[in-house]
């Protein structure tokens, strides 16, 4: 396992706002999100739960690529929230501010329940899947992915690179290990789910010149605060490094690549189990 020399300070990481987190991560996200779909299966006219769906942008796929019959979003940021809720959802919808930890929502409510992109955020990753089953009628779906953090695939992951060898911190979720495979298994079976499956999705995006990439991914929620601190020399040493390490296709465009775990499975008490 690699040692991590940083923060894991989650105040460093700013979700607070819809438009910057659209353009940096939202393309991740549709990328991940509908292979994340696709793997799944879910059947169509079900009433999902998108846990800490940050600003909608997993809420819209579900609703374009899963026929649901309702859309429930949840997250801890207000900014996000009021993003989330300007967005066109053409089936029956609904986002409000809240915990993942402490579910604002009856038993037994939604036939799905997803965290995508989220559950390494959760401060303690098993009450919230606990919570999330919770609230999902027996035989629905309970499933998560998360940018495998541990062996590189987060997004930014060439620029953490270059800052943990200079020594800079930067901060990172609190629940790092929940992002790996086998600790999803464990979680998904220790709440009692059925028929736990994991798997990897692989993403990469293109970027036409440095200065596009540098202007997206300096807006990363993991390195926007971390380079806001540093001298403009140390910013620009990072840039020069970065610019002669990423990977570029025969048209010299950028390449940047990165890979999410996910977990899925079935909530005991279903008809198939009577």
């Amino acid at each position: 396992k690699r040692v991590f020399n940083m923060s894991d300070d989650i105040s460093g990481i700013i979700f607070n706002d819809g438009e910057t987190y659209e353009r940096y991560m939202g393309v991740w996200s549709r990328k991940v999100g509908a292979q994340f779909i696709d793997w799944v299966r879910f059947p169509n006219s079900l009433d999902f739960l998108d846990v800490g769906c940050g600003n909608g942008a997993f809420s819209v796929q579900i609703d374009e690529l899963c026929s649901p019959s309702s859309i429930s979003g949840i997250d801890p940021s207000p900014a996000q929230i009021e993003f989330a809720r300007s967005r066109k959802i053409n089936v029956s919808s609904s986002f409000e501010v809240g915990d993942s930890m402490d579910l604002p929502y009856q038993n037994e409510k939604f036939d799905v329940s997803l965290m995508a992109l989220v559950i390494f955020f959760v401060p303690d990753p098993k009450k919230g899947v606990t919570e999330m089953a919770r609230v999902t009628k027996p035989g629905g779906i309970l499933a998560a992915y998360a940018w495998d953090v541990i062996s590189g695939g987060l997004p930014m992951e060439p620029m953490h690179k270059i800052m943990r060898e200079m020594g800079i911190k930067y901060p990172l979720p609190p629940s790092i290990e929940a992002s790996q495979k086998s600790e999803m298994k464990k979680l998904w079976k220790n709440i009692g789910m059925k028929e736990v499956e994991t798997s990897t999705f692989h993403v990469e995006r293109s970027f036409k010149s440095f200065e596009e990439y540098w202007a997206i991914s300096s807006l990363g929620p993991s390195v926007i605060g971390a380079l806001n601190e540093l001298s403009s020399e140390v910013v620009d040493g990072i840039k020069l490094k970065l610019n002669e390490t990423l990977e570029r296709d025969k048209d010299n465009n950028i390449v940047s690549r990165a890979f999410a775990n996910a977990v899925k499975g079935i909530k005991a008490g279903g008809i198939a189990d009577n």
